[in-house]
């Protein structure tokens, strides 16, 4: 069925069975956050002293099945994020998951549509990244249900069944069910030799870690050697403080990874239109690849402009790690004001939103290189970005994934890195459970983690705070 209450499978049953018989008894959320602070790791020119976080929720039913879910935060902040999740709660709790899988579609409406909730968004902000992490823990339950990996799930649904789970209101003058089923159906040839493929090399990766803003010129020297040693070939750099420290830095990075590799940079919206133009003109010489939110994640018109300044230097524009939802991608992707298209996998609504977008680029002609790097990114974007390969791009050219090095150790099936490419999970559902005694230890800010940074004064305990005011 799709979101409208249409029969898109033409009379035929669905390739695979729905689980009956499941309900979702609880959805619970938590507040986990890491101190990347202490060592400027993640930090760029608008986000200065980020502590890696997230609001990790867990849907429970009543089986031993579990659903795992998250959205990436950045320290302040994540305790509205978990009420948010707390208040949409009550729209899951007591359904059936094969109610939900049937007509995915209808339920995302659902979910971001409740009539007095949509006022505080509507589909973006808070509620919208809420929103992503309950849908999140929705499609790790259901891959676990069917004892597959995420984007074997994906991968595995036929085309009518997979377009029902997307609500195209606001996106049908650029693709419609009907067109999206047809590009489904054109990838089906050759899938099968497509994921032996993906299963053996992998898919490409590019690295971050060596680019941080806050890091000495030393350590970025130091860590281009090692990514460069692991196979990477291609490198991002944040810029957009100080120029001459951003040609320093540019140049270091050159020096060592040459000019037969990639390199990108990442300005995270920190100019003006103007600004942005200028500044690139003074890196161009270094070659870059793309630069990255180059101005205002809202400003399709300023990406434009920023655009075809640049073209004749050879500098794409990516963006969309903070665009909010499917219309804005929409905007971007319709006016040519984004050459790299970067989802997220939980700044719009889940992965229902995120395949209109997939579904958008495709017939589009625009490369999707997601984003990725904070807690549980990486885990999760391979699968979106996997399942793109096997049905419905059919190819990584110019196409790959950002990895950063951080985490991953809190995961129980973490990303697998060989050869710069990340490698095909096997592991049912969507890499997103954390490991318990991780969740328990960095939970914000109860945790053991926390209150012994409280007791050495790395961080200010706000229960201590409160009792001040």
């Amino acid at each position: 069925m799709s979101d409208d209450g249409r029969d898109l499978s033409n009379g035929k049953s669905p390739a695979m069975p729905l689980p009956h018989g499941i309900k979702i008894r609880n959805v619970h959320v938590r507040d986990i956050r890491f101190p990347t602070s202490l060592r400027a790791d993640g930090s760029d020119a608008m986000h200065t002293d980020p502590d890696y976080s997230c609001a990790y929720v867990v849907i429970y039913t009543d089986k031993e099945v579990e659903g795992h879910g998250l959205t990436f935060t950045l320290g302040r902040g994540t305790e509205i994020v978990v009420q948010a999740v707390k208040t949409l709660a009550r729209l899951v709790e007591g359904q059936e998951a094969a109610d939900i899988f049937q007509n995915f579609g209808a339920f995302w409406r659902k979910l971001t549509s409740e009539s007095q909730l949509r006022w505080i968004g509507p589909e973006k902000g808070v509620v919208h990244l809420a929103t992503a992490a309950i849908v999140n823990a929705l499609w790790d339950l259901w891959a676990r249900l069917e004892h597959k990996p995420l984007w074997k799930l994906l991968v595995d649904l036929e085309p009518e069944q997979l377009v029902s789970a997307i609500d195209f209101r606001y996106i049908s003058d650029v693709v419609t069910k009907e067109e999206a089923i047809e590009m489904l159906k054109a990838k089906k040839a050759g899938k099968e030799k497509r994921e032996e493929e993906i299963r053996v090399t992998g898919y490409p990766a590019y690295t971050t870690q060596v680019g941080w803003l806050g890091y000495s010129t030393e350590k970025v020297r130091q860590l281009c050697h090692e990514y460069l040693a692991a196979g990477f070939t291609s490198f991002k750099v944040k810029v957009g403080q100080n120029l001459e420290d951003d040609r320093k830095r540019c140049r270091i990075v050159r020096e060592v990874i040459g000019y037969d590799k990639k390199m990108m940079v990442d300005a995270n919206q920190t100019w003006d239109v103007a600004e942005a133009i200028e500044w690139m003109k003074q890196l161009a010489e270094f070659k870059p690849v793309w630069i990255e939110e180059p101005t205002s994640p809202d400003d399709v018109l300023g990406h434009l402009a920023i655009g075809k300044a640049l073209k004749p230097l050879g500098i794409g524009i990516a963006t969309g790690e903070m665009c909010c939802n499917r219309v804005l991608f929409k905007q971007f992707l319709q006016s040519g004001a984004m050459q790299f298209c970067q989802i997220d996998s939980c700044r719009i609504g889940g992965v229902n939103e995120i395949l209109s977008v997939y579904l958008m680029a495709q017939k589009l002609g625009v490369p999707v290189c997601p984003h990725a790097g904070g807690v549980g990114l990486c885990e999760m974007v391979q699968h979106l970005q996997i399942f793109d390969f096997v049905a419905l791009s059919g190819t990584s050219e110019g196409r790959m994934i950002e990895f950063v090095d951080q985490q991953h150790e809190h995961f129980e099936n973490p990303t697998v890195i060989k050869h710069a490419h990340y490698m095909a999970p096997t592991a049912p559902g969507y890499s997103t459970k954390m490991k318990p005694e991780s969740a328990e230890a960095y939970e914000y800010p109860v945790g053991s983690k926390w209150q012994e940074m409280f007791k050495e004064g790395l961080f200010k305990d706000p229960a201590k705070e409160s009792a001040l005011n």
